[in-house]
């Protein structure tokens, strides 16, 4: 919106009294007031008058006592007045103190205050009446001259809005502003004068600009910006232009305002598809992203440099890039950082990939050093993410990068440790050569574990591929360090009762002083002694583990164990050492199934680790071959499995997102409309109903059955076809901003004037501007657009009314109640994907929990899948194989995200009785989870809203 468009009230704060004065009131205040009576008795009028009262006898009170006054504020709220203020009769016409107005304000055109001269020429943009401007005319075009820029801006701005609503009253106006723009110096009256000529007179600003083309870089900024515009026009309405301009465009590359950088590198982009070119683009981008501090502008110009990549002649230009891009890393804001990391990742190649390599350990050595903050252990995930990937896509860097993630294990963020964890087993089970180094790295880092998951996750690792019997002896070794003495219990017990006496040399060393009981002894066992002992003493890891009751290690370690003692007996043929290694591990089992059942841990073992534990126990005492299959190769056959379904899984999402498929062949036959006889099916088609039906915008799906184009689906109905004003609304969804086009028809036979859309809202929607009253002839139609901004995906309400005066009634004001207008969440709510990882913390994570019942006809489980897939927006995480075949009852994930960042996520458990029969509903509950509560909410009615609609159909 320019500045002439903008209304002059909104820059003034109009206060509210509890109780308005009456007209009397107002009118012996404007009368026989002070100055500063009669600048509140002003304010309390056009208050009034915005609120919809009438107070024809102000007018002439206004006129006499309050115009001739030079105070500034007085006449800064006169243009408000005028422009607020009725200024027809009921017949019609205009009312004929408006003549004493024009008067009034072509002395104040002609006034030595610079400010009054400027602002009364604001006030003049807004006035389409031409009886009222036609004497100003003069004196406007002597402003055009006035010694300060203030005025000389506000004049073209005048200028082009009188040429623009009634060009009559001066023809000659691109002349004037072409012969103003070439003596003016001043930047913003240029800037104005040429933003003029682009709308009134092309080719005079064509030819403005190829005279002063070479000196472009000196311009202001704002001129700048107009001139890009100019240039994107005309190139792309002439394209044999382009050659005349690109220069120029080049040139503004090298701006020192970064919105003109921005908006010069766009430009060069539309025009241009050659590689110096899109190189140039693209480097201004990345130096935009570095430079600018605003975090929404860098996330602002990645997504131009995205949207860049996915053109495919472009990819190649932007893989030589990769490492500035990398620079952006350097910005504080996660999102950022994650955008230039995937995008980094898709340019990539195997020329550049070391490079990119050695900047990531850079980035990961960085977070190590630095201060622990809420987004370091994030950003370290996403590092090693990034290096994982680039592991699978180019192996050879492999063997430098798994040392550097092999330290994470240890760290205090557990989602990172597992990262890499994920990462190594991948790793060790699809690149054989590099086993020996990666193990010898993981038994090294093993003692520094410090998360229970992560000892887990690497005892299985261990256990797995551990194949020399000098690599078995130290997993055994490291495992009897972590466990401490056993059998455990017993250990325990002599702690307890003080049997060992390490704790006492400790307690010496550190100068605790011990309890004397009352007959002089030393107080051995108490409950106050035995808590001192407990907090000072350090446990080994994998023992503090199993003695707060995490028996599930447990049994990952009776599992590896098992694995171990079956490997090691194939590989070493000295019985004695045999019998030794299995009843070890035999022994370490026994006793963590006896400190379970001891009471000694936090809690009891359950009932599964027990079998678990039990069975790896028989399974050694009996050595039967089968087992050590399946132990050693079945394990194994599984991990490899899943990762080939993995691999399938992304290779089948990147096929999705692919945008560049060629649609149509190069060898298919071309269709001619007035030749087809036969669609799809094979039945003679009704050109007729067809083109009828396009014509309404409907499409044809291939059941030969019609369908609502989405355009003419989000027209909304506000009033019946028997209102005075009939009234619809053609809602557009635009990422952070709701369009609304509303269009009004005067269903009568009557003029009706100060015709007002009056908006509300409920819920996170705010409106931005108030529509403008407009004239209505009868029967006459307009359109009025209003603005909604939206902070946040939660349904909303838009309501309102329709206002007006009939021409010649003495009536109140009529009014005309709107339909309401819902917004509809699913607007904003895209497909997303996520890692089983990130769903479990977000599902950890998120405070709100809405579960919706299954209340469906549907009795298939995949359909009513798809169908909730439809409703919702959400993306399905479980794997297809997973969820392939007939069974009684389907669990699945999903997870959507809004463009506003918010995280949605979604748990379906459904099942469907046999017993009813084939037909029978299916049946269950979904779980919504997220982090706001409208959200979980607005995503369980939609579910609701879904479900009724295909019960009654």
């Amino acid at each position: 919106m320019s500045l002439a468009d903008q209304p002059c009230y909104t820059l003034i704060n109009i206060p509210s009294d509890s109780e308005p004065p009456t007209e009397m009131q107002l009118k012996q205040d404007l009368e026989m007031g002070d100055t500063k009576t009669k600048i509140e008795a002003l304010k309390k009028t056009i208050q009034l008058i915005l609120n919809g009262e009438k107070m024809p006898s102000l007018l002439m009170t206004i006129i006499r006592f309050v115009m001739p006054l030079q105070d500034h504020t007085i006449k800064k709220l006169l243009l408000i007045f005028w422009e607020v203020v009725p200024k027809y009769s009921g017949d019609g016409s205009l009312i004929h103190e408006m003549i004493l107005v024009c008067d009034a304000y072509r002395k104040d055109l002609q006034h030595p205050n610079e400010f009054i001269r400027g602002s009364t020429l604001r006030f003049l943009c807004k006035l389409k009446e031409a009886q009222v401007l036609e004497p100003l005319m003069p004196a406007i075009r002597s402003c055009l001259e006035h010694r300060h820029s203030y005025v000389r801006r506000n004049a073209v701005l005048a200028v082009y809005t009188i040429y623009r609503n009634s060009d009559f009253l001066i023809p000659d106006a691109p002349e004037l502003i072409a012969n103003f723009l070439e003596g003016e110096q001043d930047m913003s009256c240029k800037r104005n004068a040429f933003m003029m000529l682009i709308h009134a007179d092309q080719e005079r600003a064509l030819n403005y600009l190829s005279s002063c083309i070479d000196q472009v870089n000196t311009f202001g900024d704002i001129l700048q910006l107009v001139i890009v515009e100019l240039i994107y026009k005309v190139c792309h309405a002439n394209p044999s232009e382009r050659a005349r301009f690109i220069r120029c465009i080049y040139n503004l590359l090298q701006s020192s305002s970064p919105a003109v950088r921005y908006e010069a590198a766009g430009t060069l982009v539309t025009l241009s598809s050659a590689p110096t070119a899109v190189k140039a683009a693209a480097s201004c981008y990345i130096e935009l992203i570095i430079k600018e501090s605003d975090n929404n502008v860098k996330l602002i110009v990645l997504d131009r440099l995205i949207a860049l990549r996915e053109v495919p002649a472009h990819e190649k230009v932007l893989q030589e890039l990769v490492m500035d891009i990398l620079r952006v890393l350097s910005a504080p804001d996660l999102e950022v950082r994650k955008k230039v990391l995937n995008l980094a990742l898709d340019l990539v190649t195997s020329r550049t990939t070391e490079e990119m390599v050695l900047v990531l350990k850079k980035e990961v050595v960085k977070t190590n050093n630095s201060v622990e903050q809420d987004d370091t252990g994030k950003y370290r995930q996403l590092l090693v993410r990034t290096l994982h990937q680039c592991c699978v896509k180019f192996p050879d860097v492999a063997a430098t990068i798994i040392p550097v993630l092999m330290e994470f294990l240890s760290d205090q963020n557990e989602l990172a440790a597992a990262d890499v964890l994920v990462f190594v087993r991948e790793a060790i089970q699809r690149f054989e050569p590099l086993r020996e180094l990666i193990i010898s790295k993981l038994l090294e880092v093993f003692p520094t574990i410090k998360a229970v998951k992560i000892h887990r996750a690497a005892l299985w690792i261990l256990g797995e591929y551990c194949t020399s019997s000098e690599d078995i002896q130290s997993v055994m070794t490291l495992i009897r360090q972590s466990l401490g003495e056993i059998p455990i219990v017993d250990d325990e017990m002599k702690k307890a009762t003080g049997e060992v006496t390490e704790e006492d040399t400790e307690m010496q060393g550190s100068g605790v002083q011990r309890l004397v009981t009352a007959d002089g002894t030393y107080a051995t066992q108490s409950a106050f002694s035995t808590q001192v002992i407990k907090k000072k003493e350090e446990k080994p890891p994998l023992r503090q583990f199993l003695m707060d009751g995490d028996f599930f290690v447990g049994a990952a370690l009776a599992t590896s164990l098992t694995k171990l003692a079956l490997r090691y007996l194939s590989l070493t043929k000295d019985t004695k050492k045999q019998n030794a290694f299995m009843a070890e591990a035999m022994l370490i089992m026994a006793t963590v199934i006896h400190l379970g059942k001891s009471g000694l841990s936090t809690k009891p073992i359950t009932d599964d680790d027990v079998d678990r534990i039990a069975v790896c126990l028989r399974v050694l005492a009996e050595n039967n071959p089968m087992m050590g299959e399946v132990f050693n190769k079945g394990c194994r056959q599984s991990l490899s499995l899943m990762l080939q379904a993995k691999i399938e899984d992304e290779k089948a999402q990147q096929k999705a997102a692919e945008k560049t498929a060629i649609k149509i062949q190069a060898d298919d036959p071309i269709s001619f409309a007035q030749l087809v006889s036969k669609n799809e099916l094979g039945t003679t088609e009704n050109m007729f109903e067809l083109t009828l039906s396009q014509a309404l915008g409907m499409t044809v799906k291939k059941g030969g059955d019609l369908m609502g184009s989405s355009k003419l689906n989000k027209v909304t109905q506000l009033t019946g076809f028997s209102d005075p004003v009939y009234a619809e609304a053609y809602v557009n969804v635009n990422q952070y901003d709701i369009v609304l086009d509303v269009l009004i028809v005067n269903q009568t036979s009557d003029t009706l004037q100060n015709l007002t859309l009056e908006l509300a809202t409920l819920g996170d929607l705010k409106l931005v501007e108030k529509p403008q009253p407009v004239t209505m002839a009868p029967h006459d139609f307009t359109n009025i657009k209003a603005n909604v901004k939206v902070a946040s995906t939660e349904n909303g309400i838009i309501f309102g009314n329709i206002v007006y005066d009939i021409t010649g009634a003495a009536s109140d004001r009529n009014c005309v109640v709107l339909n309401d207008i819902h917004i509809d969440i699913m607007d904003y709510i895209i497909p997303a994907t996520c890692t089983d990882t990130e769903f479990r913390q977000m599902w950890a994570e998120f405070e709100w929990e809405n579960k919706v019942a299954v209340n469906t006809n549907v009795s298939n489980l995949h359909d009513y899948l798809q169908l909730l897939l439809g409703c919702t927006n959400m993306r399905c995480l479980t794997p297809e194989k997973a969820l392939k075949g007939e069974c009684g009852f389907m669990a699945a994930n999903m997870y959507a995200r809004s463009i506003f960042g918010e995280d949605v996520l979604a748990n379906l458990s459904i099942e469907r009785s046999t017993m009813l029969g084939q037909d029978a509903p299916v049946q269950g509950h979904i779980r919504i989870r997220a982090k706001s509560q409208g959200m979980a909410l607005s995503m369980g009615e939609k579910i609701n809203v879904s479900q009724k609609a295909t019960k009654s159909g």
